[in-house]
């Protein structure tokens, strides 16, 4: 079959899950560019908030996120990727809403952020298992990877529109209207989700060619016609097998080690900018901007890599997979330098410019690793299982970055007179983590075959 005539609908879908997830990290993002209003003392109009008080509300919605993962992943297994996915979005769409309400309150802000963390938990696993319904597993990290890069996009418009509030309001204002307006966008995109998507064998737009070659490396969907993806759909996986298996343990040990590095990035670095380099809430913009924008590169690059690897050097997927992170968690020990470059004694004006720039390479290994790190749970498991593992594995990752939101917290507020050391400590943490969590992946999967549940 020529590829040239199977068809491209499935990159629609794709496309419709880069923009679900950009919403999901818009909403998420808005809070990091609110810090200054958090840490303003209470007599200059601000909430008078420490850094450890910041630490425990991030800390809070990293939790529920976490936690109800592992739920969410079952339930959209359960009732399948549209319904799951449009849920969620409504839920983390009111609750990010009703967050420019909750006013100076600790308590109140850690609540509202947390049921906003629960609505969000459903964004990766439905994304996860629709990327597996599909794509034939040879393009999934591709695939993965173009919606992954929405995670990119949605902090850059955040870096843009959330400080832009700030000054055309003010900051109590302009905090608002940040939550309200961003929580509002999910909703618009609700009415593409429902005209366009379904699942393959229900698609009208979807030509056989295609579908023949989405499950081009599942014999028995090839074989089964149409009713095949319903049989998967009500097909139930009990969840507690799925602890059984290596793979789903490396999984989640993967997110562990590696998802606070991304939480870092994303609810600190606005707040190293202005304390290392002394920048206003207009000063991060572009900085932040570019970090995200340039991440998308690394996530595409991720995505791609295995697929050169399979194509190129014939090859199989999982140790094109393995091969490819293995490069990808060295590149992010370069944050070991991120201090060295951004010595202002040594390097003056182009001091921020140079640790910017290593922080794009660690930020773009991220998504790369992310972007693969997600598809081995499509590798190796069958995909009525594959949000079930996704929500275990988010599990991990959350607790992973509680943990280093809460380090954050506690480093910055200690070494508040000198948060060089703090930033030096954390940035180090960074660099090794993929290696770490390289090496149990490898250990825990090394020549096993493909899960059946």
């Amino acid at each position: 079959m020529e590829k040239s005539t199977i068809g491209k609908y499935r990159w629609v879908i794709a496309t419709l899950l880069l923009f679900s997830t950009t919403i999901n990290y818009i909403d998420r993002q808005v809070i990091s560019y609110l810090k200054e209003l958090f840490s303003t003392p209470i007599n200059k109009g601000g909430y008078g908030w420490s850094n450890t008080d910041y630490a425990i509300v991030t800390s809070c919605f990293t939790g529920f996120y976490a936690g109800i993962t592992v739920l969410v992943g079952m339930f959209i297994d359960k009732i399948g990727s549209k319904l799951g996915l449009a849920l969620s979005l409504i839920v983390w769409s009111v609750f990010g809403i009703l967050n420019a309400f909750a006013g100076s309150s600790v308590a109140l802000n850690a609540i509202i952020r947390s049921l906003f963390g629960v609505g969000e938990a459903g964004n990766f696993p439905a994304s996860i298992k629709t990327a597996a319904e599909w794509f034939p597993k040879k393009e999934r990290a591709l695939a993965t990877a173009l919606f992954n890069s929405g995670t990119n996009l949605g902090a850059m418009v955040a870096a843009l529109f959330v400080p832009w509030c700030l000054s055309y309001f003010g900051l109590i204002e302009g905090a608002k209207m940040a939550y309200i307006l961003t929580g509002s966008f999910g909703f618009i995109w609700l009415i593409f989700w429902f005209l366009l998507y379904d699942t393959p064998a229900k698609h009208k737009k979807l030509t056989k060619e295609e579908y023949d070659y989405i499950h081009s490396d599942d014999a028995v969907a090839v074989h089964a016609a149409a009713s095949e993806d319903v049989a998967v759909e009500e097909t139930k996986v009990k969840w507690s097998r799925l602890f059984r298996f290596p793979q789903t343990w490396a999984f989640l040990l993967g997110k562990f080690f590696t998802d606070g590095v991304w939480y870092f990035l994303l609810f600190w670095l606005p707040d190293y900018l202005q304390k290392q380099f002394n920048m206003t809430h207009e000063q991060v913009i572009w900085p932040t901007f570019i970090v995200y924008g340039i991440s998308i590169l690394g996530s595409i690059f991720g995505g791609s890599l295995p697929l050169y690897f399979i194509n190129k050097g014939g090859l199989p997927v999982q140790n094109a997979r393995m091969r490819a992170m293995f490069i990808i968690a060295i590149i992010p020990v370069t944050l070991f330098s991120v201090q060295l470059f951004g010595n202002k004694d040594v390097f003056g004006e182009y001091a921020s410019v140079l640790a910017i720039a290593i922080i794009c390479i660690g930020a773009s290994a991220h998504q790369a690793w992310s972007a693969n790190l997600f598809t081995t749970v499509s590798d190796a498991f069958p995909k009525k299982a594959v949000a079930s593992v996704i929500g275990i594995g988010g599990l991990g990752g959350g607790l992973g970055g509680v943990l280093t939101q809460l380090l954050v917290g506690f480093l910055t507020d200690k070494y508040k007179a000198e948060p060089q050391i703090a930033y030096s400590i954390l940035f180090g943490y960074c660099a090794l983590t993929y290696l770490v969590a390289w090496a149990i992946i490898r250990s825990l999967t090394l020549n096993k075959p493909a899960v059946a549940v």
